[in-house]
């Protein structure tokens, strides 16, 4: 017994020294790592800065690596992936923070947000769909709804952008009254197409009371107006549209001049329309005065006013084509009204003011930016 009581006290301290020794290494290994941890962080960042996102993502990596139970280098990783397109790793960082159980709730919020976006970005809106729905009530909500707001324009899902937006304008986020108009003319152009009179009626009544000032409502309902040949209500519809909103008058003043002549009332239209080109001159209001009076002496001569106060290459081919006694021949004249002509195509197209993007028609949506009202009722050339 004596025997193995004194090996016994003869371990104790041997036990004792190799513990210690063992968690001095383990602590300076842990330090070690710490200190590599922000190096590889910070040359990361550094890396990235620099424009080199390469080897920021190699560095990135290195930093997880080293520390993979920090939150922010998962989030910084899965962003630069994202930012190069490969949304793919993106998702699978971001899927893995939130596969975390001992992620916080402001942390996993964060995490599902970077997650739709990933989605959002590699055009799997479905499933980025789910994701911000995911967001609701968050701290992310607000960011969430408005991402939920493009990509139903995106995918043309009018009554979902609609509510949308109706619960933003709701919570105080700002006005969408614009916009709602927006969406439910096309919804009154997509029942209208499946011959569904009723239902583009309807929507055409709600995109009035959403905006009641808004300008394509009225341009809409005489368009359908003019197409079922209800030439007093077209009349009655952009009447409305010439007081309201006098520039977007232009672009249907030449089928407003046809209705006019077709009910009878061209003298009057055409007092009503020669006092609207006295405050805001425009071809498109020419063609339609051309329209209503026909005298080449008359056309004439506001061509000539237009070109003094609007040399336009367009005002001098409507000039040229004019007819009487000019000191041109024929075959001149021709040449001369083609290449005018050839030269004023460039500038008779419109130009969305967000983005500059160039269209022969003029969208209320534009396709490039996707903003709303950002094409003026101009053309470039009167810009």
């Amino acid at each position: 017994m004596d025997f193995d009581l004194q090996w016994l006290l003869l371990g104790l301290p041997l036990t004792f020294a190799i513990g210690w020794a063992a968690s001095r290494l383990d602590v300076r290994q842990w330090k070690r790592e710490q200190k590599e941890s922000p190096k590889a962080y910070y040359k990361g960042l550094n890396l990235l800065l620099n424009e080199q996102h390469d080897k920021a993502i190699d560095a990135f990596i290195e930093a997880v690596q080293h520390d993979p139970d920090t939150s922010d280098l998962h989030f910084a990783l899965g962003n630069l992936f994202r930012r190069r397109g490969e949304y793919e790793r993106a998702v699978r960082v971001h899927e893995h923070l939130l596969n975390r159980a001992d992620l916080p709730a402001s942390e996993r919020d964060r995490a599902q947000h970077a997650l739709a976006q990933d989605f959002m970005k590699a055009g799997l809106l479905d499933r980025a769909e789910a994701a911000y729905l995911a967001l609701d009530g968050t701290a992310f909500d607000t960011e969430a709804r408005l991402a939920l707001l493009t990509l139903h324009e995106r995918s043309r899902e009018w009554r979902a952008a609609a509510a949308v937006a109706s619960k933003l304008e709701q919570r105080g986020t700002g006005s969408f009254a614009s916009r709602i108009a927006h969406y439910w003319c096309e919804i009154a152009l997509e029942a209208d197409a499946q011959a569904q009179t009723a239902d583009a009626d309807a929507a055409l009544q709600r995109a009035r009371e959403a905006a009641p000032q808004a300008a394509r409502p009225l341009v809409l309902a005489g368009q359908r107006a003019l197409r079922s040949g209800d030439h007093v209500q077209v009349l009655a519809v952009w009447g409305e549209l010439m007081v309201t909103h006098p520039v977007m008058f232009n672009l249907v003043a030449r089928d407003y001049a046809r209705s006019a002549l077709a009910t009878g009332q061209g003298p009057a239209a055409l007092q009503r329309l020669l006092a609207l080109y006295a405050r805001a001159p425009a071809m498109d209001l020419l063609d339609a005065l051309a329209l209503l009076d026909p005298l080449p002496e008359a056309q004439r001569e506001r061509l000539l006013a237009q070109l003094r106060e609007h040399p336009t290459l367009s005002a001098a081919q409507a000039l040229l084509g004019q007819q009487g006694d000019v000191p041109f021949t024929a075959t001149e004249t021709k040449a001369l009204r083609d290449a005018v002509g050839r030269a004023a195509q460039p500038l008779q197209r419109y130009r969305c003011a967000a983005c500059g993007f160039e269209a022969k028609l003029h969208f209320w949506h534009c396709p490039g930016c996707q903003a709303w009202d950002s094409y003026p009722a101009r053309r470039v050339e009167e810009l």
